[in-house]
């Protein structure tokens, strides 16, 4: 199984669960509430999609050295997929808080507008997923993340 010896597999793949992880102390720490969910939710402090990245890349190279093109292709993927995380992700999380707060509005217009009269066994309209995306410190965090655990893995494993 030389899968289990692909050490820039394994060490993005750490940087994943780690990244997903520390998210739960963190958000405590910060908010004084536990909240499970974000082991597998996107978005929050630090970015696992930064750590995997930077931590392949970082991987690579360890393995490959900084000339060689199989570093290149990882850093390009590295940057393309932390700008998405902070771009088009994170506004797409903004537009959902909008549109999460209209539907509030029109919601609390109906209710309040004359003559309204409701109807039995209305259905809860599933709010948006705010949190798809990352702020630029949080993709920051998670980019030292997954430097520091393949120089870790690097420099004290392999």
């Amino acid at each position: 199984m030389a899968i289990l010896y692909n050490t820039p597999l394994l060490a993005a793949l750490f940087g994943i669960i780690f990244a997903q992880i520390v998210k739960i102390p963190i958000h405590y720490f910060l908010n004084g509430k536990l909240d499970w969910k974000l082991m597998t939710s996107t978005g929050g402090m630090p970015s696992s999609h930064s750590a995997a990245v930077t931590s392949l890349t970082t991987a690579i190279a360890y393995e490959e050295g900084l000339g060689s093109p199989l570093f290149a292709v990882s850093a390009i993927f590295g940057v393309i997929v932390m700008f998405d995380a902070t771009g088009i992700r994170y506004q797409a999380g903004q537009q959902a808080l909008v549109i999460n707060q209209m539907r509030v509005d029109f919601q609390t217009f109906v209710q309040e507008a004359k003559g309204w009269q409701q109807k039995d066994g209305q259905q809860k309209i599933q709010e948006l997923k705010t949190l798809l995306g990352h702020k630029p410190s949080e993709v920051f965090a998670g980019a030292l993340t997954g430097i520091l655990i393949s120089v870790v893995i690097y420099t004290f494993i392999v």
